[in-house]
């Protein structure tokens, strides 16, 4: 896992898909088979929370490969990063969506709103909330000494590798503002757990007064 880890976040992602992510508390334990993730590189990518550099919020983004970034967005959702590649990069992989194989009766108490176990973990923020973490657990290191998150690679990339897609990062724009200029989202065709694709929205210019 840290050779993976290690990787730069766009080599990194596409060798996640089909691992699995697990989070223990004293309820239980949860565990996502990844389906859909997105990388992103730091200052390097304009559509990166460390794009304009450290701050309190993306710290855990500057660690070495191994640890994970959650973060807060739009005053309601948590979204899970793993952060790869070597120190002060801030390269990291979104985990965007994945099948519940462990822990279902869990995940659904804590996703009630899915209408069903597809819907457990298909989206970033629904994948969080299955797994039931929060900002509490951001820099956490995968596996280390007291941790409650862990992380298993697939045991051989050959059958995932076959199926592997790539395209833009969902509601991300870059240059000429549809974001096809980071095709750095990666699925897998075929699994009903991806989730739906929604380009970024256009920024609406104001006019003159």
């Amino acid at each position: 896992m840290a050779e993976v880890l290690g990787r730069d976040s766009l080599q990194a992602a596409p060798a996640l898909l089909g691992a699995v992510f697990s989070a223990t508390d004293p309820d239980g334990t949860v565990s996502v088979r990844l389906t859909e993730v997105e990388a992103y590189r730091g200052e390097a990518d304009p559509g990166s929370h460390a794009f304009r550099g450290r701050t309190a919020r993306n710290a855990s983004m500057f660690e070495a490969g191994g640890v994970i970034y959650v973060y807060f967005t739009y005053g309601m959702h948590h979204c899970l990063n793993v952060v790869t590649g070597p120190a002060g990069l801030s390269r990291a992989v979104l985990l965007r969506a994945g099948e519940v194989v462990a822990g279902v009766d869990l995940a659904r108490r804590r996703r009630p709103a899915a209408r069903n176990d597809r819907d457990l973990a298909r989206g970033p923020a629904r994948l969080c909330a299955a797994l039931g973490l929060d900002r509490s657990e951001d820099g956490t290191a995968l596996g280390g000494p007291g941790s409650r998150v862990s992380l298993v690679l697939p045991p051989g990339a050959a059958p995932e590798a076959a199926r592997i897609r790539t395209g833009p990062r969902t509601g991300v724009a870059g240059p000429g503002g549809d974001g096809k200029a980071f095709p750095w989202r990666f699925w897998l065709e075929g699994e009903p757990t991806v989730s739906p694709y929604k380009p970024a929205a256009p920024r609406r210019r104001r006019g003159r007064r």
